[in-house]
């Protein structure tokens, strides 16, 4: 399997190209559930052909309307060692159709541990989801190889109970790790005035949104819980700085399973179409559509 070389250029003006590129901040999650997969991928008790049946349909149907994707890696985790082995080809085949790869796999660990797993990142990946609550030292591995969106205000209604909690200073726990993340991230940024560390924050938050934007102008925001979690245009609207940049909003399951009860049309058909809408819908929203 051919890997892409490491790119030299900063993973947050990467992905801020490719953004424009195709004019709207999309993002598709690839969540891959073999239940769910069409009937044309399924491979009688082969799991893992049909799920690479599926990833590179969806891949090639979304290409042409977004600029980024980003792969769960438990959905292939859960299979072992050809589970992994599939993840990575299908992230250079990503790469290769000229997608910006964010592995969606939540790393966090102390420092010595988060070297291992910054390590495991296939190359071609050049974001990772990380946990900030071990600190910096838990951090800063993933961003000596590329860019980390670490989770700060999570789509979940379980992260409520722990996110809302307020320090003795005043500032939520969200709040308190959104300022960690401006203060480091300050150490990573590139030419487009972004920085290489970015920040989870869900679609379904947006009061919070609007308050940690304020706290980190500079943060990349990743941005679940689009479509079919319920958030719309206007929940993500404060995820955006005031020139229209700095968020990338993701959907999965709405379009990737856009398919579902359509019979008109081949599945990938219903997929493009899906991330047509999508992209244009937040083009409008956006005002630059």
């Amino acid at each position: 399997m051919d890997t892409p070389p490491a790119s030299t250029t900063h993973p947050a003006d990467s992905l801020l190209a490719a953004v424009e590129r195709v004019g709207s901040p999309v993002c598709v999650g690839i969540d891959p559930v073999l239940e769910r997969l069409p009937d044309a991928c399924q491979v009688e008790g082969e799991p893992l052909p049909a799920i690479e049946r599926f990833c590179r349909g969806v891949i090639e149907a979304v290409a042409p309307h977004v600029g980024v994707c980003k792969y769960q890696s438990a959905c292939f985790e859960r299979y072992g060692a050809g589970g992994v082995a599939l993840l990575e080809s299908l992230v250079v085949h990503a790469r290769e159709t000229g997608l910006e790869v964010i592995l969606d796999a939540k790393r966090g660990d102390i420092g010595v541990s988060a070297r291992h797993y910054a390590a495991a990142v296939p190359v071609a990946a050049r974001w990772v989801t990380v946990n900030a609550y071990l600190g910096t030292d838990g951090i800063e591995p993933f961003l000596e190889r590329g860019g980390a969106f670490a989770l700060a205000r999570t789509s979940n209604p379980g992260g409520d109970a722990l996110q809302r909690l307020r320090l003795e200073d005043g500032r939520s726990i969200a709040e308190a790790v959104a300022d960690l993340l401006a203060e480091t991230g300050d150490e990573h940024l590139g030419d487009s005035g972004y920085s290489a560390l970015g920040a989870v924050v869900g679609a379904t938050k947006r009061a919070d949104a609007e308050l940690l934007r304020a706290r980190m102008p500079r943060q990349i925001f990743l941005v679940p819980g689009y479509g079919a979690q319920g958030g719309g245009v206007d929940d993500v609207l404060p995820c955006f700085n005031a020139d229209g940049r700095g968020a990338l909003i993701t959907a999965s399951r709405s379009v990737i399973y856009a398919f579902d009860g359509d019979a008109s049309s081949v599945w990938t058909d219903a997929v493009a179409r899906a991330a047509e809408s999508l992209a244009a819908e937040l083009s409008q929203g956006l005002g630059r559509g």
